[in-house]
């Protein structure tokens, strides 16, 4: 296999002031499509601090500073939200999160290289430096993906590091785009593309974070205080910007709902949980969101998510969609977490016909139509050669 050639790109160009990004942006909205990248920090915040912004266009490469000193990113925000120049990026639920948070608005129309190689049969979650690799005949420097960003000033390492995470993807962009629509998929990206386009994709509704932490029990009323205190926990991260783990941990959080105490006393009992934070107004508004869940009426409390004894799924019905599932990823080409997820598979298995991705859009015709089939038992599986085939009645 020839591989590709390596490209050539301009010298970046460190943006610290208004006037320069303004500059590039209107230079940047004449042309169809820029690249886009971020560098933040998060380890000690809830919501992601925005150290610098990767821009890359036909002539330009940027690093822009954007804790520089009275830099105005108005501009940069007017790109963004420009509906006639595409925004390409990889992995791009972090960088949109932030610039929801920082403009109020999803960058549009925006293209995800990752999401795109996986329709395009790359497998699951490809990493930007083997698409590079793979399409551009590049090479990515991993030495500063653990850099100080907020750290000041940015070396020149830092700079190139930066801005190899735009130049390059305007080479995977092109040829990606170009093999989806030589092999017609050019439609299941824009359908797979239309969920990060929602402003609700970034925006977690603390009333459902519950539901994340997988509670191993069918008690409705330690279920209905674990709602009441995860969301509690959500709105105070948020509140005080720290990462939730270090406000209370999902293990504190999960024995908080099964004890439900009711004093300072008994909270500062519970593993992980500090004298000092029980004491304290966040221990006690923690004590209030306890008293308002126990004072819930029954027909108030979630439903347990246990699953019924008579809808268990059968393990064997599991296991041969599972087998179709590879079957349909291997000979179309595209990655099987994108057809079905393990929750999809033991839901099509113990549901008659189940509100799932994989039975609507493009998912239907590749995996879901057959999938069906076989559970009702219109086909069956065999083996030709090295590989699996339908054998429909």
């Amino acid at each position: 296999m020839t591989r590709p050639p390596r490209e050539t790109f301009a010298a970046p160009v460190l943006i610290t002031d208004t006037p320069a990004l303004a500059a590039l942006c209107q230079r940047l909205a004449a042309e169809p499509y820029v690249t886009v990248d971020t560098e933040f920090m998060r380890e000690r915040t809830y919501w992601p601090e925005l150290c610098v912004v990767q821009l890359g266009g036909a002539a330009d490469v940027a690093v822009v500073d954007a804790l520089a000193p009275g830099l105005d990113l108005a501009p940069l925000g007017a790109l963004l939200a420009d509906p006639g120049v595409v925004k390409v990026f990889h992995a791009a639920r972090q960088d949109v999160e932030i610039f929801l948070q920082l403009f109020g608005a999803v960058p549009v129309p925006l293209f995800d290289t990752q999401v795109a190689a996986m329709v395009a049969g790359f497998g699951d979650q490809v990493g930007y430096d083997s698409l590079v690799a793979g399409l551009a005949g590049g090479q990515i420097d991993k030495a500063h993906r653990f850099s100080d960003w907020s750290a000041r000033p940015l070396s020149h390492a830092q700079v190139a590091y930066a801005a190899a995470d735009v130049t390059h993807l305007r080479t995977v962009y092109e040829r990606l785009t170009a093999r989806l629509e030589r092999e017609g998929r050019a439609a299941w990206v824009a359908e797979e593309l239309a969920a990060l386009a929602e402003p609700a994709t970034y925006r977690p509704d603390p009333e459902t974070m519950w539901e994340r932490l997988r509670p191993r029990t069918t008690n409705r009323r330690m279920l209905g205080a674990l709602r009441a205190i995860a969301a509690w926990r959500e709105r105070e991260a948020q509140r005080i910007n720290i990462p939730r783990q270090r406000l209370v941990r999902d293990e504190s959080l999960l024995e908080i709902a099964a004890t439900a105490p009711r004093d300072v006393d008994t909270l500062g009992r519970i593993r992980g949980v500090t004298r000092g934070f029980a004491e304290g107004p966040t221990g006690q508004s923690l004590l209030a969101a306890i008293q308002d869940a126990n004072a819930l009426p029954e027909n108030a409390l979630p439903e347990a998510r246990a699953v019924r004894e008579g809808a268990r799924p059968s393990p064997a019905l599991v296991a041969l969609l599972k087998v179709l599932l590879a079957e349909k990823a291997d000979s179309h080409d595209v990655a099987p977490k994108l057809l079905a997820s393990s929750d999809d598979i033991d839901r099509l298995a113990s549901e008659e016909e189940p509100d799932i991705p994989a039975l609507h859009g493009w998912r239907l015709g590749v995996f879901g139509e057959d999938a069906l089939a076989l559970k009702q038992g219109r086909i069956a599986l065999g083996v030709a050669g090295k590989r699996i085939r339908l054998i429909r009645s």
